[in-house]
Formats: structure tokens, sequence, C-alpha cells
């Protein structure tokens, strides 16, 4: 059944288009149109219509980097949970994501990749749009919260056996550019159309430029687990700031990132080049404890999941509406913030029709309050979330 959604504040990641409507059928967006218009239109009982009343209708929002959701994660190693996140995720806004495998031993990573594949083309909620692998090629000075055993040194051969056991569907990989025989893998990896991202990473300013001459040009979760800046050497942390053709992601709930560096960040690179993501655990939003992210106990506080053997941060309990939420709060113009987290992943990792609201673009949209509470969410025109719609 077609529907119309009018009487919308457009966030159609390009404009903002107050008090208009957006026809959807057959999956796709077909028209974009203001509100005099849909009033001039005469729709039939064909076509189910949403008075939006003035809430924000943005393109689907796209997490590229999410290792788990909901008590399910990819260390689970199994389809049924990536499944059950796909499920999970459109009450969050989200209709397409990434899941993203740590370092592990290669007999789990290689599971857990095949398992990312089964349950891709089963997916009852948000798409699975590939693999990002956060590691095993990382610096053991910037573990972060992965584990230093199965950190590795550069292996074209495993490199070659991820990739077969991902079928092609690796879209991204976090890699530390400084390691030795990383031009090799990059090169490799640029011809298989992998999207490499400096992260994990001890690179000093020189490393960082090597690595964008081959193929290195996007960033993980920038200022964390990297290099930081010095007046001397601007490491990996300063190549992002410095660097306007190195995107990068960003966890926008203001203690991974400062707020004022958030804002500085939007200040001095592109903003098309700006990345939203939440890093998500397999914890976030779990609704009792234990909580278990990576094999191992994490707890909850202000936020963030800190590893229960030592403190250290594990990671974000952020969702993608909230990270929007925030860069508003932050300062970030609307229209900016929604493109951080739609049109900029679609672009820099290829994600066609997607990201975008407009004619022939997949009906991938949400409807978000002024307080940004999802009440609808579509993926490709299918209602998968509503709350709180006449």
């Amino acid at each position: 059944m077609a529907l119309c959604i009018h009487n919308a504040t457009v966030i159609a990641g390009y404009a903002r288009m107050d008090r208009s409507a957006v026809l959807v059928d057959d999956g796709e967006i077909v028209d974009v149109f203001s509100e005099h218009r849909f009033q001039q239109k005469n729709f039939g009982s064909e076509v189910r219509l949403i008075d939006a009343q003035g809430a924000n209708l943005m393109p689907g929002l796209i997490d590229t980097h999410i290792h788990g959701f909901g008590g399910f994660g990819t260390e689970d190693m199994q389809a049924s949970s990536i499944l059950a996140m796909s499920s999970i995720l459109p009450q969050w806004g989200v209709t397409g994501f990434v899941p993203t495998v740590y370092p592990m031993a290669e007999a789990d990573m290689l599971t857990a990749i095949r398992a990312i594949v089964q349950a891709m083309g089963h997916e009852e909620g948000a798409t699975i749009l590939g693999i990002h692998l956060e590691g095993p090629f990382i610096s053991p000075l910037q573990l972060g919260v992965q584990r230093v055993e199965y950190v590795r040194a550069v292996d074209l051969q495993l490199m070659q056996r991820l990739w077969e056991a991902s079928e092609g569907t690796i879209v991204s990989m976090t890699v530390a550019p400084e390691l030795k025989g990383m031009r090799e893998l990059a090169l490799f990896c640029t011809r298989l159309g992998i999207v490499l991202q400096a992260g994990h990473t001890d690179a000093r300013y020189e490393n960082m430029l090597e690595g964008m001459q081959v193929g290195i040009r996007h960033a993980t979760h920038v200022f964390n687990a990297m290099s930081r800046m010095h007046h001397r050497n601007p490491n990996a942390s300063g190549a992002v700031l410095i660097q306007p053709d190195l995107s990068c992601e960003i966890i926008a709930d203001g203690l991974h990132v400062h707020p004022d560096l958030v804002r500085l960040i939007f200040r001095d690179k592109p903003e098309s080049n700006i990345v939203l993501v939440t890093d998500a655990l397999k914890p976030t939003k779990q609704q009792s404890e234990p909580f278990i992210a990576n094999n191992e106990e994490v707890y909850l506080a202000d936020n963030l999941f800190y590893r229960a053997s030592d403190g250290v941060i594990a990671g974000s309990s952020l969702t993608m509406v909230e990270g929007v939420r925030n860069l508003v709060r932050f300062g970030i113009p609307l229209e900016t913030a929604v493109k951080t987290a739609s049109a900029n992943p679609a672009r820099i990792f290829g994600f066609r029709k997607r990201g975008i609201i407009g004619p022939g673009y997949r009906a991938d949209l949400v409807l978000a309050d002024s307080d940004f509470r999802v009440r609808l969410c579509l993926v490709e025109g299918r209602t998968l979330y509503e709350e709180g719609i006449a």
C-alpha cells in the first residue's frame, strides 16, 4: 500500500523543507512536495495518509560501527543474533547497519563473519549492509578494550581467508597505518573495494599521510584509541583535523569526545566527511544484568560501558537517534547532524540509493518528534516500528 507522510519537517540529507510531504510506493520514494501541493492532491483509499504534525522526517539512520544491541552481538557468532539486532534497531531509527567484528582467534573471526553472511538477506528489520572488521591488524599500544592476544602483524594470507569467508561483504576495516606491511595490505584491500579506516593506531603524522596515499582515508572513533596530537608531531588525531580529505567517525555521546571538541571538528572539517556512529556494545538497551561484551563482563556508568576487571572504557551505549539529538544539543545544525547519520555514510561506503529523501531513493525513513523519540520507521517502505501515529 502506498503511503504519504505530510505536514512534516523534511530533513532530506541535503536540505530542510518545512511543511512538506513524502510519497512512498513499492519500496521507493516517489515524490517530495510542499504541504500546499498535498492539499491540492486527491489521494484515494489506496494511499495511507499520515499527518506528521510538524515532526522531523529524516532518511533512515545508518550505523557503520556497531558491535551489538539489546543483548545480541557479533561475538555470539550466530546468525540469529545478527537478525535479532536487525529486528530491534528500527525502534531507534536505524534502517541499515554494518555489524562490527572484534579481533578474535582466527577460527572465531571466520565463524563470526560467516554468521553475518548467513543472516544477510533474511532481515525483518534494519538492513545488514556489510561487515566492518575492527582489526586484527591494529597497534598493541592503542588497544582500548581489544584483546592483545588477538592483535596480529599484517598477514595477507589471513586477510584473504577473511575476505573469502565474507563472500565479498567486508565493506570496511580498521587498521593501524604504521604497521610493517600495511602498504601491501592497503593496496590489496583497495582493489577489493574495502574502505580502510585508521584506528587503534599509534601512528605518527607521516604514517597517516603515507596511509592516505594508499587508500586509508577514513578514521575510526576519532580521538579514541589513537595517538594524541602533539605540537611537534600532530600524530593520528592531528591528521584527522588537518587533512580535509580524511573522513572520520565520531561517537557523539559527549563522553568519548568533549562537546567543545565536537564543535571544533565540525568547524575544521568538511561536514560531508564526518560520520556519526555508536560503537554500541551487545548490552546496549539490554534490560537486565549481567552485561557481557566481547565475552567479558562490563558495567554501565554515565552511559558508558566499562570493563569490570580493570575499569577500562569498553564502549558506548549510544543509539543513532540519541547521537543526532546530542549533536543538535552541542550546537550542530539539525540538517548537518542528520547528514552525518545518513547521507555521509551512504556516500563514503557506497550504499546506493540510501541516506537521502528524494525521488528514486529507497523508502528508508524515520519520523522523530522534537525530543528525538522515534514515532515511525520504514525500511524499504515497510512499517517496522510505529508509536503514537494516528
